[in-house]
């Protein structure tokens, strides 16, 4: 016997609709990249929304059909995720910050039909142009007044291209399997491989991040994406936001602390999100110019692990809780978020920071466990070491165009690359990459661990730690540091330093000083390259 309930598929274009019918006033303000701050409503974004899908209609987008981005955080690009999506298309962020190579790869990969591009990125497709056979034309997100001239062929003007069209378009009702956008990871290892993510998949995770243990946005919030809309559609905000008819700060192309701190003061932002990179450019200019943060409540950090530090720092200088989160692409990417339970918040201070350094709880809908090398699930008991696996409605079950089973050998579970431990209360804590993980004498030594202690100390802007070869205990930890300028750090300060924070046996064997650590694509550390240019040195 079924329920006698309504039936309907949950659909990307059913948010833009109840924003613009219950939260029509809502501001959103954005940052522009010809320079410049924009407003405009909810009920504003829908109209352009729907004359951009009556425009891609006049061009032929068929459902479907990749539609890509190269753009900032801004109005525009939101009109874009909505207005392909909703309309059959599926929208192809692509992250400018891949290398060349990749791009071109991505584009024709997903084999895209149009390019939406903003002005910065032009000059960059320029290049690719002749490589991107599947690409029938660009459209430059911007206005005629700012439009660059350009060798780029069958180019269009995006405020152009809508102006005429009309304010209403009649949204299809799709299957709510259909797919809905699409995203490479950063390819650290190979070709970029694409995750694509469906209608379902999309509504079920911005469901879930308004949870208040998740993100927990609502009407009375002002929340500001800082994670780029290419990577992971923003950590999925330009769904939630209109979901829970938040006002939605976009900062554009801005990310410097300076360009930040306006934006949270000037618009009275209260949520905010993205990678510690970003927190530490914002606390170093907090600092240096004797500033608070008047409004701010929540910053929510993934991407990579959030130091002890930035958490007391934000907690105890700025009144700002920290939220530690962790996911990847092909999660959507929330897996786990770190909110606090009675249990642990009974805890002292020192215990309670460190479980909030950890990654957090699973958000309802997904499962995590940890595995050893025979698949055997290990106890969830703080100590043991296994690779992380997760399973859930808005985890991919197999890479877009590829007969890989990489990550998807155990049916049912996505092998995040991860070694973790999770412990009595269901914290996850990420110690490492799968490949980055220190094997020494029969102990697995945890690189993240290390990095954190060494980032506390006042001079260290960055520290990374990868392995050398050692005879007698295989490998031993390597760790690099990049120091404030006029810092005059030595190896033997920053060892008396992490002295009896990490375990005797996990002490870097060697200190390096270096100007700047390489990043990859996504402002993670690329410790491939370390390692590479590390053994080229000290073993040729």
């Amino acid at each position: 016997m079924n329920g006698l309930m309504m039936t309907g598929s949950l659909l990307i274009s059913s948010i833009l609709k109840h924003a613009a019918r219950f939260n029509a006033d809502v501001e959103i303000v954005s940052r522009k990249t010809e320079g410049g701050i924009h407003r405009y409503t909810f009920s504003d974004a829908a109209k352009r929304s729907c004359q951009l899908a009556n425009a891609l209609k006049r061009l032929g987008v068929e459902k479907g059909d990749r539609i890509a981005t190269l753009g900032w955080n801004n109005f525009r690009h939101l009109e874009i995720y909505y207005a392909v999506s909703g309309s059959g298309a599926i929208c192809h962020t692509i992250n400018p910050r891949l290398f060349m190579e990749q791009i071109a790869y991505i584009i024709g990969h997903a084999e895209d039909k149009w390019v939406f591009v903003d002005i910065t990125f032009v000059p960059m497709l320029e290049k690719l142009a002749d490589q991107l056979s599947s690409v029938q034309g660009y459209v430059i997100m911007t206005d005629r007044k700012h439009m660059p001239d350009t060798s780029l062929e069958n180019v269009l003007c995006f405020e152009e291209l809508i102006v005429n069209e009309a304010s209403h378009f009649e949204w299809p009702e799709l299957d709510e399997k259909t797919a809905s956008s699409l995203c490479y990871t950063s390819g650290t290892t190979g070709n970029p491989k694409g995750v694509l993510y469906s209608h379902r998949s999309t509504i079920l995770h911005a469901y879930a991040s308004c949870m208040k243990d998740t993100l927990g946005l609502s009407c009375m919030d002002v929340v500001m994406p800082v994670v780029p809309m290419f990577h992971v559609n923003a950590w999925g905000i330009p769904y939630s936001a209109l979901m829970t008819g938040s006002k939605l700060v976009l900062p554009g192309s801005d990310m410097d602390g300076a360009s930040l701190y306006q934006m949270i003061n000037d618009e009275g932002v209260t949520v905010t999100a993205g990678v510690p990179t970003i927190w530490s450019g914002l606390l170093a200019y907090l600092e240096k110019n004797n500033l608070n943060l008047n409004d701010l409540q929540r910053v929510i950090v993934g991407g990579s692990a959030c130091p002890e530090v930035m958490i007391t720092t934000f907690s105890e200088r700025y009144n700002v809780d920290t939220t530690h989160a962790w996911g990847m692409t092909e999660t959507s990417p929330i897996g786990t978020v770190n909110t606090m339970t009675t249990a642990t918040l009974a805890l002292s201070a020192p215990e309670r920071l460190a479980i909030k350094a950890k990654q957090g709880r699973p958000v309802f809908g997904v499962d995590i466990k940890i595995v050893d090398d025979d698949l055997n699930e290990l106890p969830r008991n703080g100590r043991a070491f296994g690779h992380l696996k997760i399973c859930g409605p808005w985890v991919c079950s197999e890479y877009y165009k590829s007969d890989s089973q990489d990550g998807h050998e155990e049916q049912g579970w996505f092998s995040t690359g991860d070694v973790a431990t999770i412990d009595e209360n269901s914290y996850m804590k990420i110690t490492d990459r799968s490949k980055d993980v220190i094997k020494s004498g029969g102990e697995w030594i945890s690189s993240i661990d290390i990095e954190n202690v060494a980032v506390a100390h006042p001079n260290v802007i960055e520290a990374a730690v990868i392995s050398k070869p050692d005879e007698r205990w295989g490998e031993r930890p390597v760790l690099f540091l990049v120091t404030k300028a006029a810092s005059e750090l030595s190896e033997q300060e920053i060892l008396n330093f992490c002295a009896g924070k990490i375990a005797k046996w996990s002490m870097p064997d060697e200190v390096v000083f270096i100007n700047e650590l390489p990043h990859t694509a996504t402002g993670k550390i690329l410790k491939m390259k370390l390692r590479e240019d590390y053994m080229e040195k000290h073993y040729g």
